[in-house]
């Protein structure tokens, strides 16, 4: 079994440009995910009904996209549950 993948075949020059725009795309990620950070770093006051908080924006932020990423999972498994229960009555109706 061989785990790493050979060099491509050829010169040198035909997989270094790739290589250093891989490098150059990720510095740019990794720069601008700490602006963000830096300017969001502002504390805020959130309220919930229960209780209220004082954190930091990017946490508000990180918090809300969390929430939504999980309710976008439990929609898409709530829909497809329903899709599959309601195709098996149609697929019945039209056998018989």
């Amino acid at each position: 079994m061989r785990f790493f993948r050979r060099r491509p075949e050829g010169p040198i020059e035909d997989w270094q440009p790739r290589l250093y725009a891989i490098l150059i795309g990720l510095v740019l990620i990794v720069v601008y995910v700490i602006a963000f950070i830096v300017k969001n770093s502002d504390r805020v006051k959130i309220d919930f009904v229960l209780f209220a908080t004082h954190t930091s924006l990017i946490w508000l932020i990180i918090l809300l996209l969390a929430i939504g990423f999980l309710g976008g999972v439990l929609l898409s498994q709530l829909y497809r549950r329903r899709g599959r229960s309601g195709g098996a009555k149609e697929h019945r109706g039209a056998d018989g």
